[in-house]
């Protein structure tokens, strides 16, 4: 009673049943009885029944067939010319439970509600991993992504029934003859539980992605779940506030570009440039440092830039004008041939940093090597 309150009665909590299955192109039957075996043999009948009244369910019931018993109870009763429970129920008891059997004059009485139909509690998993076996082998990627929505699917009702949002899921492709499984990892920027970025993300990724052999089955693996962070609603319904936005921008950019190619920039405690900073994933946590007193630009070239020098002053477009420094950076010298973010760090430097200012206005950050055989270089600009 309570829940037929809540969604509007029975026909309403029938529609949110019918709404939500659709999408995961099952084939279903609905049915609704006061108890449990009614509703389930009301539905094998194929038409639609929404009994809600206990007086009223004998009426329903009467007209099922004797098949919906279990088939040595249905052939015995057919024998003897009986079609239906109503012209069953009609019959002495104890002969009839005799000639059924105890179980099934039990299943009858469970259905009319007239003893209690106990069921096993429903445990729910701790942990979610599904299994989909396909009706077909698939043989390209992208057509796997309808059979996906089912396993995004039931992940976002657990998430929701647990509370928790997933930050890392893992898509097992399981491939035909036993040719082993390929694993795609599913990273989300933050916490979330939204089957429509799950979509999104897998959508992306299957799309780029070439099969090694064709697909027999799939497997959805939560491998990181987190309570979900709270969030503060906007007042006025605002679709430009809208939260996860960039959250979602990232990850569509992670499945198209590939993981590695978007991250963080975190501050790391080295005094080098090259080296005060570090690539770090999306959603992950950086130490926190000391604020640097010192002004630092806010654009790092690639790789040190030589300048002329004329008359003893640097030269890039003209002369520069130094505004400040010399800031003395000297580091390094125990490391060589180390690799930072892929790349070669410079090991020992001695340099001299000034902020100059060129004949366009620009303010730069230049340095002189105090090393042999020495020389200008630009190295930065700022903002």
């Amino acid at each position: 009673g309570s829940c037929l309150r809540l969604f509007g009665g029975v026909r309403a909590l029938v529609g949110t049943v019918d709404e939500a299955v659709q999408p995961l192109a099952f084939s279903f039957q609905l049915a609704a009885a006061p108890t449990p075996l009614a509703a389930e043999w009301l539905a094998q009948q194929g038409e639609p029944v929404f009994c809600t009244r206990p007086a009223r369910l004998p009426g329903y019931l009467e007209k099922l067939p004797v098949t919906v018993l279990p088939r040595r109870a249905a052939e015995a009763l057919q024998r003897f010319g009986v079609a239906t429970l109503g012209e069953a129920r009609r019959l002495p008891a104890a002969p009839l439970a005799r000639r059924i059997g105890a179980e099934a004059l039990q299943r009858i009485a469970r259905a009319y509600g007239e003893v209690p139909d106990l069921r096993a509690e429903f445990v729910f998993p701790e942990r979610f991993a599904l299994t989909l076996p396909l009706p077909a082998v698939v043989e390209h990627a992208a057509a796997l992504l309808f059979a996906a929505r089912r396993l995004t699917s039931a992940l976002s009702g657990w998430l929701a029934l647990r509370q928790i949002g997933v930050r890392q899921a893992v898509l097992h492709l399981r491939h035909e003859h036993e040719a082993g499984e390929t694993p795609l990892v599913l990273r989300f920027a933050e916490i979330i539980a939204d089957e429509a970025r799950f979509e999104r993300v897998l959508r992306e990724r299957l799309e780029r992605l070439e099969l090694v052999a064709p697909v027999d089955s799939l497997c959805l693996e939560a491998s990181e779940v987190a309570p979900l962070p709270g969030c503060s609603g906007t007042l006025f319904n605002d679709p430009c506030a809208e939260s996860g936005g960039m959250g979602a921008l990232l990850e569509r950019l992670g499945a198209r570009l590939g993981e590695d190619k978007v991250f963080r920039v975190a501050v790391q405690d080295d005094h080098r440039p090259e080296c005060a900073t570090r690539r770090t994933p999306p959603d992950g946590d950086s130490p926190s440092l000391p604020p640097v007193s010192l002004p630092r630009p806010l654009w790092l070239l690639e790789a040190p830039e030589a300048l002329r020098e004329v008359d003893g002053r640097p030269w890039r477009r003209g002369p520069l004008e130094l505004l400040a420094g010399p800031e003395r950076i000297e580091s390094g010298w125990w490391e060589s041939g180390e690799k930072r973010d892929g790349k070669e760090a410079p090991g020992d430097l001695r340099r001299d940093y000034f902020i100059a200012r060129s004949a366009d206005e620009r303010r730069l950050w230049i340095y002189r090597d105090v090393r042999a055989p020495g020389g200008w270089f630009l190295h930065g600009y700022f903002s």
